[in-house]
């Protein structure tokens, strides 16, 4: 697994929000005493308050939405009536037919001269239901509040409009109030429908090409950091090393904790109360933040629908005490297709690790059918195994990719098969198992489904290699490819005799970063989902150490990928029901689930037994796939174990947004708050390498760093105390209690004095 934890265990990625309400200030814009310099005639009480909350909201959440509070998207057929927003806004063809026949009721009370001059008005506020910015139309962004009845229109729009039409109002509104107050006076009726934010009033929002340039597109910020959001799908897990489906269409997701329990997700969102595999006696897992070892791997079968198989890594220790890696095959209960029968496991391979970090761990199944088995150098620092490293010895397993074939049985009485174009089938030096060799610890590969429409890019496998110190690469997985450990790390040389020698022909990587942008790599998938199409092609993985998400996309000419980062929780774009802000900081794994669509895990202490990890679930906010398009039907499972319903614990934008102000707690002290005690010396690591030791050198940076050394730590030694609370859950300080009882009797104090003013 990831090599690097970090003391600020319990950070979590999170932006700043303005908590404030939407006031409903629409009935107060008709009649009253106070007035504005601009005319505008109110009898709200607190009319600024009002306006500043309205400008506040409006400049924060002013970005394409709809009025089902979901981003816009590209009609999947012609608009015959609202032809302007067919290539991108909120209306689908059925919405669409059923504005223009309310139109056409609207036009019957018209005489031909009539038709001619308010047709056209009457059309374009009618379609402004499908504009992408309809949510901000309508007052919608905020679903507790109530829509308005008619968009928000420019005031000279609006004046033409009233001057020219105004006996259409009542059939455009059955609001009496509006009717009523609002029918004849042109004044407070453009008042009622005015935009505090021009911008955004029809047809101003036509105009404006900073909105507009890029309508559509996945959101840069300034900086060019692409802005994604996220739902929460799950929490509570200890360690989520994996999520896999098992192609069956039944849309259950299989979510693996690292101490050997696997759990059944439904479609719904709820969780079986019984697991699915509980193997946590057997396998080899400790409470040390960053403990390497443990379950680590699962694959389904392609064919498992029709054999019940599926296939498990995992790190487990022999009868003689000896460290090993097991991969091995078990089997659904014919009884129960919820749950897999731990007696039938059989062997495959098992293999010796010779220090206890560094034990690769991924599973998968390429298009070919075959199994590729992704495992770890052996440990320690710079695979300082034999005269050339495990890595570059390809008559060991260790660093290796292999590929086997699950379905066969070798001459020489193996339990798999080797697939016969296999490259070194015909190397006497070489196992026959090897497919490409020279990593260091591959942690999180995958295959690409390829594009949904003309399948590019499929079957390539993308993996993550973490680095020794200085670089994390991304690679593709090449046939027979060496990819250059330990004579190189990323693009530069490690190993310099090694790295200099012309037989190396080594594999580069498609992208490299150093510790300047993060320190122990997670790969990732690419997207080929269905709800969010910007998304298609993009390549997303992240940073283990510091909790960054990344993106590299593909330059069709130079086959050349760049990369971007990902910033989640931005309240302009994220702000959609559902949506969250924050995630915990440590990314374990990435995730697809059968529907194509892109997860991650992640959790706010990195312990085996730490039930703080989530898996959640990412959004593009800029644009969706049109309604219907992404429905599909799971084949329904019988379920003998209860139902746990899904409770999240992340806050979604729109609440923080609507939670009350709080005062600031006072600032404490200059010490970390962080759960995991900061001096390295009072948090033991977990055993592992050069990586694991140069955190707590990190600890103390005013001593030099230290050669790396493989700490041997007894397991029975206590981990560090566990967080009381995750994060997530904990958004506000509270102030203490005397400072309460202080600033309450300030507030107190306050009124009066204020009671006091009003009297004279």
């Amino acid at each position: 697994m990831n090599e690097s934890c970090h003391e600020e265990a319990q950070d979590v990625y999170t932006f700043d929000i303005r908590k404030s309400t939407l006031k409903e200030v629409n009935a107060c814009m008709c009649t009253g005493r106070s007035s504005t310099s601009s005319g505008v005639s109110f009898s709200c009480p607190h009319v600024f308050l009002c306006l500043s909350l309205l400008c506040l909201i409006g400049s924060l959440l002013g970005h394409p939405q709809c009025l089902d509070y979901g981003p816009p998207f590209q009609p999947p057929f012609h608009l015959e009536f609202c032809s302007a927003y067919e290539n991108f806004g909120c209306c689908d063809q059925e919405r669409d037919n059923s504005i223009a026949a309310k139109y056409w009721d609207i036009m019957d009370y018209f005489d031909p001269q009539g038709r001619k001059l308010c047709g056209t008005y009457i059309k374009d506020i009618l379609c402004q239901e499908c504009s992408p910015y309809a949510a901000h139309l309508y007052d919608a962004e905020n679903p507790q509040t109530p829509l308005r009845n008619l968009p928000g229109l420019c005031f000279d729009y609006c004046s033409e409009f009233y001057f020219n039409c105004r006996s259409a109002i009542s059939l455009l509104t059955s609001d009496k109030h509006i009717q009523e107050c609002c029918k004849t006076n042109k004044t407070r009726f453009c008042n009622l429908l005015h935009l505090h934010d021009e911008d955004y009033c029809f047809p101003n929002v036509l105009k404006n090409t900073a909105l507009n340039h890029n309508l559509g597109s996945v959101v840069e910020d300034r900086k060019g950091c692409l802005q994604l959001c996220l739902i929460e799908v799950a929490n509570g897990l200890r360690n989520p090393v994996l999520m896999v489906h098992a192609n069956d269409h039944t849309h259950r997701m299989f979510v693996a904790e690292q101490v050997g329990v696997i759990w059944v997700y439904l479609p719904d969102g709820s969780r079986l109360e019984e697991p699915f595999l509980d193997i946590k006696s057997i396998v080899l897992a400790t409470p040390w933040i960053g403990d390497e070892r443990g379950f680590l791997g699962m694959a389904f079968h392609p064919k498992y629908k029709y054999n019940g198989k599926l296939y498990i890594y995992y790190s487990y220790m022999d009868k003689n005490r000896v460290e090993k890696i097991r991969i091995s095959e078990l089997k659904v209960l014919a009884s129960d297709a919820n749950k897999a029968d731990p007696r039938s496991e059989r062997n495959l391979l098992e293999l010796e690790e010779p220090a206890a970090n560094h034990n690769g761990g991924q599973l998968l199944f390429g298009v070919d059918g075959y199994m590729y088995l992704f495992t770890g150098d052996g440990g320690k620092a710079g695979d300082p195994f034999g005269k050339f490293g495990n890595a570059q010895n390809k008559s060991i397993l260790l660093g290796k990719v292999l590929r086997i074939d699950v379905d066969g049985k070798s001459p020489d009485g193996k339990p798999y098969r080797i697939p016969p174009d296999n490259p070194f089938v015909s190397d006497p030096k070489a196992c026959p198992e090897v497919y490409a060799y020279g990593v260091r610890n591959m942690w999180r590969c995958a295959v690409d489904r390829g594009d949904p429409v003309t399948k590019r890019g499929r079957g390539r496998i993308f993996c993550g290699d973490v680095g020794q110190n200085r670089f994390e690469e991304i690679d593709i997985i090449v046939k027979g490819g060496n990819y250059g450990w330990r004579a190189k790390e990323g693009f530069e040389c490690y190993d310099t005799k090694l790295c200099h020698n012309s037989s190396l022909d080594d594999i580069l990587p498609i992208f490299a970063y150093g510790r300047n942008v993060g320190k122990s790599v997670t790969g990732g998938y690419v997207y080929r989902g269905c709800e969010s199409p910007n998304l298609n092609g993009l390549y997303i993985f992240g940073d283990f150490m510091n909790g960054r998400l990344m993106a590299l996309q593909e330059d069709d000419k130079t086959n050349k990928w760049k990369k971007q980062d990902i910033c989640i929780g931005s309240t302009r774009a994220c702000a959609f029901p559902g949506m969250i802000s924050s995630y915990s900081k440590f990314i374990i794994s990435f995730a697809e689930d059968e529907a194509g669509e892109l997860y991650f895990m992640s959790t706010a202490y990195p312990s085996a037994y730490a039930p703080h990890g989530s898996l959640y679930k990412f959004i593009d906010p800029a644009r969706r796939a049109p309604p219907g398009k992404c429905n599909y039907k799971p084949v329904p499972v019988k379920t003998k174990s209860e139902r746990i319903s899904f409770v999240p614990r992340a806050k979604t934008v729109l609440e923080l947004l609507n939670e009350p102000s709080t005062p600031k707690p006072p600032k404490k002290s200059s010490a970390p708050t962080a759960a995991i005690p900061t001096k390295a010396s009072t948090v033991k690591p977990a055993p592992s390498g050069k990586r694991r030791q140069k955190i707590k050198a990190e600890a103390k940076p005013h001593k030099p760093k230290q050669e790396e050394k493989v700490a041997h730590i007894s397991r029975t030694t206590q981990a560090p105390p566990l967080p009381k609370k995750s994060s997530h859950l904990t958004r506000t300080k509270k102030l203490l209690p005397k400072k309460a009882a202080l600033a309450k009797e300030k507030l107190k104090k306050r009124r009066k004095e204020s009671r006091l003013r009003s009297s004279f």
